[in-house]
């Protein structure tokens, strides 16, 4: 039987862009490939919420055994991504407007405190802010490309590396528990506005960081995980994507 390495960290979804150049990629296990191929397909709206995934057809499609699905489902169900239900199967997390506040409400909590943090220690300037830099010109790419799951990627490098600059483990390990939720998300999020819109807020955000206002910083997170979000109609975007789908 073929073993497979697990993490418990969520990996970079894909490398960041260095400049010119990019980011050396790490070795991944077969699962940590099946996990990224799930999670970009969610991402890119090929699997929707609600949609059950079948462990036998998802292996056939990725052209592995069942063995790393099986561990990349579990691994999945238990950061709340996939869930299995009696009589149902595995299906992706269904995804409602209620849902995205729940998580909104615990993203605005804990980047608010990073960012806090990351400022009232310097890092929120010069070098410290290169990974947010490099996340920002990563989704710059990927919009030019329309690709949704690589802006979802970056837009989540971007996140994990305000948790980073707030030098608070706990709350950087809470905010990995949903991360991967949370490109999903960003993914489908995609659908509902322009990419390049995606890129400006990320692009005000960090001006704004920088500047070092504890209360603009606060305002400015806020408008744009908050409001931004509140604008849009999750369940509405989803099941337009599903017709187009199921059309195609």
């Amino acid at each position: 039987m073929q073993q497979t390495k697990t993490t418990s960290r969520a990996e970079a979804p894909r490398p960041v862009s260095r400049g010119t150049g990019w980011l050396p990629l790490q070795p991944q296990t077969l699962v940590d490939q099946a996990i990224e191929a799930i999670i970009a397909g969610a991402a890119a709206g090929l699997i929707l919420p609600g949609d059950r995934v079948v462990e036998a057809e998802l292996a056939r499609k990725l052209g592995v055994s069942r063995v790393p699905v099986r561990e990349a489902l579990r691994l999945l169900e238990s950061q709340g991504v996939v869930v299995n239900e009696p009589y149902k199967g595995i299906r992706l997390r269904p995804v409602t407007n209620d849902r995205v506040a729940d998580l909104i409400e615990t993203r605005i909590a804990l980047e608010a405190s990073a960012m806090a943090r990351a400022t009232a220690a310097g890092r929120n300037r010069g070098h410290h802010l290169d990974p947010l830099r490099k996340a920002v010109a990563e989704m710059e790419l990927m919009a030019a490309r329309h690709d949704a799951y690589g802006v979802a990627a970056a837009d989540t490098l971007f996140h994990r590396a305000l948790c980073e600059l707030g030098g608070n483990s706990v709350t950087l390990d809470l905010w990995e528990t949903l991360s991967r939720q949370f490109t999903i998300i960003f993914g489908l999020a995609t659908f509902g506005k322009p990419m390049l819109g995606v890129v400006e807020e990320h692009q005000d955000l960090l001006v704004v960081f920088e500047a070092g206002d504890i209360a603009a910083i606060r305002a400015a997170l806020d408008e744009h995980i908050t409001v931004m979000n509140q604008a849009m109609d999750y369940e509405a975007i989803i099941a337009r994507r599903r017709a187009e789908r199921d059309e195609a």
